[in-house]
C-alpha cells in the first residue's frame, strides 16, 4: 500500500455568526492515495465543497478551519501563510469548478490564461509555455488547438470550456486535482465525455483526484474509493465497489436506491423522506435519525463514530456489534 498523498485528520469547518458558531464540517478524516480517484458524495449542503475549499485554501470568511489538520506529501498545509499556500495552489493542487466561467477570465484568451499559469508555476520560457498550452488543449480534446488558443471563453461551448478548465488544472502537473461538481452544468452526453477524460488523464499523469458530486452514478463510474457525507459528517467510507454493491448506512442505501437500473425493473425508486437539516437545526445523536426508518433511542441520543465493519467503515449504531477494529 503506497503512502497517502493527502491526509485529512479530524477536519472541522465553522462559521462565526451573530447567533453563535455554526459547524459546517464536523470531525472528518480520510486519506487519498497517489493516482487514485476519491469521491465525496452527498446532498447539497452536506459540506462537500467546503471540504474541497479547505484543502486548497479557498475558504471565504467568515468560514474557517476550526479543528483538525491537512497534510500534503507529509507537509502540513492548513496553517500555511497565504503566500506559501498560493505557491502550492496551482503547482501541487489544481481545482476544477462546477461552472467553468468562474475559472476563466472573459477578458483574456484561453491561451493567455494557460500560458500565464504555466509561467507562474514553472521555469518554462514563454515559447515553451505556448507550445505546452497547445499540447494540453489537444490532450483534453480541443479540436484545432493551434487556432483555438487565441479564442475567448465565450467562443467555446460549455463542454469545451470545461475541457479548457481541466487543461488549466493540469498545466503544471499537480499531484492532486479537486474536481467540484465538474459535470453538473453539462448535458448528459457531454458529462460522459468529461468523466472519461478525467479518468484517462488521472491514469496517464498519475494524478490523484478528489471528485465532489451529488451524483452516485458519476461516483460509481470513476471513483476508486468514496466517502458519503451527510450534514457535515462522514456516514460511510470505503471502496466504491463495496458501497455501490452493498451500501450499509441507511442514507447510502437511499442514495443507491434512487439510481435507475437497466438490469432490475422497479415501479418506484427509493425515496428518502424529509430534508437534510440546516446548520442551526442539526439534531443531537445521529444527524440522519429523523429521516431513518431504522432509528432507535440510541440514535437520537449519541452520535456514532465510524465503525470498522470491513471492508467499509460506517457511522451507524446498527453495526456496533460488527466493529472489527476492537473499538467499542
Amino acid at each position: 500500500m503506497p503512502e497517502p498523498l493527502l491526509k485529512i485528520e479530524h477536519l472541522g469547518i465553522e462559521f462565526h455568526t451573530r447567533r453563535g458558531t455554526l459547524v459546517a464540517v464536523d470531525d472528518i478524516s480520510f486519506d487519498v492515495l497517489p493516482g487514485k480517484v476519491f469521491g465525496i458524495v452527498g446532498e447539497s449542503g452536506a459540506g462537500k465543497s467546503l471540504t474541497g475549499q479547505a484543502i486548497i485554501g479557498l475558504l471565504e470568511p467568515p468560514g474557517r478551519i476550526g479543528a483538525g489538520r491537512i497534510f500534503l506529501n507529509d507537509q502540513r498545509i492548513d496553517q500555511l501563510p497565504y503566500h506559501q499556500m498560493r505557491r502550492i495552489r496551482g503547482k501541487k493542487i489544481g481545482m476544477i469548478f462546477q461552472d467553468p466561467l468562474t475559472s476563466l477570465n472573459p477578458l483574456y484568451t484561453v491561451g493567455k490564461q494557460l500560458v500565464e499559469t504555466i509561467l507562474t508555476h514553472s521555469e518554462m520560457t514563454p515559447n515553451q509555455a505556448h507550445q505546452h498550452t497547445i499540447a494540453l488543449l489537444d490532450e483534453v480534446g480541443i479540436p484545432a488547438a493551434e487556432k483555438r488558443i487565441g479564442h475567448y471563453p465565450h467562443q467555446f461551448s460549455g463542454g469545451m470550456r470545461q475541457r479548457v478548465v481541466i487543461a488549466l488544472a493540469l498545466c503544471v502537473s499537480p499531484s492532486l486535482i479537486i474536481a467540484d461538481e465538474p459535470t453538473t452544468a453539462l448535458d448528459v452526453s457531454i458529462q460522459a465525455q468529461i468523466i472519461a477524460l478525467l479518468k484517462g488523464l488521472c491514469k496517464e499523469h498519475d494524478t490523484a483526484v478528489i471528485l465532489i458530486t451529488h451524483d452516485m452514478g458519476v461516483i460509481a463510474e470513476i471513483s476508486d474509493r468514496v466517502a458519503v457525507m451527510y450534514a457535515g459528517r462522514l456516514v460511510e467510507v470505503g471502496e466504491v465497489r463495496d458501497i455501490v454493491k452493498n451500501p450499509k448506512h441507511p442514507y447510502s442505501q437511499g442514495l443507491m436506491g434512487s439510481i435507475p437500473s437497466l438490469h432490475h425493473k422497479s415501479e418506484e425508486l427509493t425515496q428518502i423522506e424529509g430534508t437534510m437539516p440546516g446548520l442551526m437545526e442539526i439534531p443531537p445523536g445521529c444527524a440522519f435519525h429523523p429521516r431513518c426508518p431504522h432509528a432507535f433511542d440510541r440514535c437520537r441520543q449519541r452520535r456514532p463514530g465510524l465503525i470498522d465493519t470491513k471492508p467499509s467503515k460506517v457511522a451507524c449504531w446498527l453495526f456496533e456489534n460488527e466493529d472489527r477494529s476492537g473499538n467499542t
